[in-house]
């Protein structure tokens, strides 16, 4: 097959993903659509819109959207303008029959995915605020649009699991997307969305597709209805009435084969000759005349043919519509991608640094950082109630002024009533502000950033890691130096060998030309004061979690301790303070993992990996490559 061959069917399919999208949006949910932001997406999405109906609504959604602005409420700038609450429908509701694009949806929050998923599932829209309309109704279609890197950031699952079809667009060819995309025609798509609601399908076509993603390892139960749903817009669009079996085989390879975790189990062998059983004597069949019943009543009956023929040619389409990596992938069972180096820290609430995500009730003057659109659209709909309480009270203190002035009057003498001075003129009262603000209102911003990870090597060089394991250890933790570097993380080592105790050669730092210098001139040789390096790595780990980042510590050590604390030798007493050192470390809380690196792992290594609540991983025979895809795992 040539490569142009070789290349039309991905091709065709993702064609294909776009007309039946196009035909029923809302049934389908919409698509994930993964690639990078390029000329493949951009006339993917053309096409799309091309085959849309005119009056289609064709929306795009922010990653960083707010719930106001994406359910509804309140109309702050007419409100402030007319004096009265005025509401505004959300995008979700201006959105009712179309599509919604959704930008970066690798890093929409849980929340948004939950009211996208919401009004997905229901198609109504309830608002923030009690002055918009509640019950709104919108039927629309998703599109996330996902730039994530494979085995990085994915759209959130309650997302995904809502999404009929699964495009990507890393299987189109850069250059021919142009002709492997050519435009939908306008008059065949009408007829076929026209046909689409009088197309029927058999039950067993829904059979066969539950069987299929049962044996694909598809756990959603939506995916076999967005199947059915595809097979016969497929039907509708080839100019059928019926859905027929090339319509589930090209729905299973759009619906099923994108979610699929595991390959289909093989045959049984079959059974030589020698061990077949022999075959029982054969009886003439009984005729329905004859009284006596029949032995295979009570047996269900066997499946037709065609059913069993079914399944298998809906099955193979799946198969074949995988990816050559993640065939690979499933066929070495194991069921999910590797986890990639560039794992971020958790999460953490800042006051000042982050990204927002909201404002909360508070005082500016407290450290905060003041939100004033919040700040004004708590205090909108008070401002005719405080407008009118401003205008009583001036009122009242009006009538105060003018008692306190006849009672000053009544009182004056005689003398001063003669003279014929003028009225003294009345100060006019300040203008009322637009805006009446009370302290309740202020709102202040809210803030999160990702906690830095500081990676922690803590390394045995006393005399017999240095024997067996050191240049190894090097090895393993430069590469991870490496990949600490690429995702902008801290690193630190410490070693530890022979009386001086535990040695913190580097700093948590960035710089990974002094890590390189400091690993490599790191000496061997010595007893091993496991414990003084247990009790200096957890100070250190201890400080780095009170400044806000996240500690994870790595001991490269193969655990036999032989000096104590106070640096006198002694394996029963070395022992005994590593144990008492290993409680210490379990208390603080803090993430930890002991490699292994003798050349035969010993019971007391494990005894003091699970006294510090640390992932034990015995590595006689691991190379620098496998400690770091292991400690890069565990990340």
């Amino acid at each position: 097959m040539s490569d142009h061959a070789a290349a039309a069917e991905p091709a065709t399919d993702i064609r294909l993903a776009a007309v039946l999208l196009a035909m029923d949006p809302v049934g389908l949910g919409g698509v994930r659509l993964h690639g990078a932001a390029d000329a493949r997406r951009d006339a993917w999405l053309a096409m799309l819109r091309a085959a849309l109906q005119p009056s289609t609504p064709w929306l795009r959604m922010p990653s960083h959207i707010d719930d106001e602005r994406l359910l509804g409420g309140l109309d702050l700038g007419a409100t402030l303008q007319r004096g009265q609450l005025v509401a505004q429908p959300g995008l979700l509701a201006r959105c009712d029959g179309g599509l919604l694009l959704a930008a970066m949806a690798e890093r929409m929050s849980p929340a948004t995915a939950a009211r996208l998923a919401a009004a997905l599932d229901t198609q109504q829209v309830q608002p923030l605020r009690a002055t918009a309309p509640s019950g709104q109704t919108t039927r629309l279609a998703v599109v996330a649009l996902d730039e994530g890197l494979p085995g990085e950031e994915v759209p959130p699952p309650a997302l995904l699991d809502r999404l009929g079809l699964q495009v990507d667009l890393s299987r189109l060819p850069w250059r021919a997307h142009d002709a492997a995309l050519p435009p939908i025609d306008a008059e065949a798509l009408a007829a076929a969305r026209a046909r689409l609601p009088a197309v029927q399908a058999d039950e067993r076509f829904l059979q066969v597709l539950c069987e299929a993603a049962d044996v694909l390892g598809v756990a959603s139960l939506r995916a076999p209805l967005f199947a059915l749903r595809a097979a016969r817009a497929h039907a509708a669009w080839s100019g059928r009435q019926t859905v027929v079996a090339e319509d589930c085989a090209a729905a299973a390879r759009l619906v099923l084969a994108p979610r699929a975790t595991r390959l289909p189990a093989p045959p049984a062998p079959e059974e030589s000759d020698a061990q077949a059983p022999e075959p029982p004597p054969q009886t003439p069949p009984q005729s329905p005349q004859d009284g006596t019943p029949d032995d295979r009543a009570d047996q269900p009956p066997a499946p037709p043919p065609d059913d069993a023929a079914l399944h298998e040619q809906v099955l193979q389409a799946a198969l074949a519509a995988l990816p050559a990596d993640l065939l690979a992938m499933l066929a070495s069972k194991a069921g999910k991608a590797p986890s990639a180096g560039g794992r971020a820290g958790a999460m953490q609430a800042s006051r000042l640094r982050g990204r927002p995500y909201g404002s909360r009730r508070g005082d500016p003057r407290q450290g905060g950082r003041l939100h004033l659109i919040d700040t004004l659209r708590a205090a909108a709909p008070w401002q005719l109630l405080r407008r009118r309480d401003r205008a009583a009270d001036a009122s009242a203190s009006a009538s105060a002024s003018a008692s306190a002035s006849a009672s000053a009057s009544a009182s004056a003498s005689a003398s001063a009533s003669a003279s014929a001075s003028a009225p003294a003129a009345v100060p006019a009262p300040p203008p009322a502000p637009r805006v009446l603000v009370r302290r309740e209102d202020f709102h202040v911003s809210r803030f999160r950033q990702r906690r830095e990870t500081t990676t922690l090597f803590v390394v045995d060089a006393s005399g017999s890691a240095a024997l067996h394991r050191l240049a190894e250890a090097k090895g393993a933790v430069e590469l991870l130096l490496a990949d600490c570097y690429v995702r902008r993380d801290k690193v630190a080592l410490m070693a530890f060998r022979g009386t001086v105790g535990a040695e913190l050669l580097l700093p948590p730092t960035r710089s990974l030309v002094r890590a390189k210098r400091c690993l490599a001139g790191l000496p061997g040789g010595g007893g091993t004061p496991l414990a003084a390096a247990l009790d200096a790595a957890r100070l250190l780990t201890e400080d780095v979690a009170r400044r806000g980042g996240t500690p994870l510590a790595v001991f490269l050590t193969d655990g036999r301790a032989n000096i104590a604390r106070d640096g006198s030798p002694g394996r029963e007493r070395a022992a005994a303070d590593a144990q008492a050192a290993a409680a210490l470390w379990r208390a603080s809380g803090v993430g930890a993992l002991w490699l292994d690196t003798a050349p035969q792992p010993q019971p007391q290594a494990r005894e003091l990996a699970q006294a510090m609540g640390a992932r034990y991983l015995p590595l006689p025979h691991a190379d620098a490559q496998q400690m770091s895809r292991v400690v890069t795992a565990l990340r």
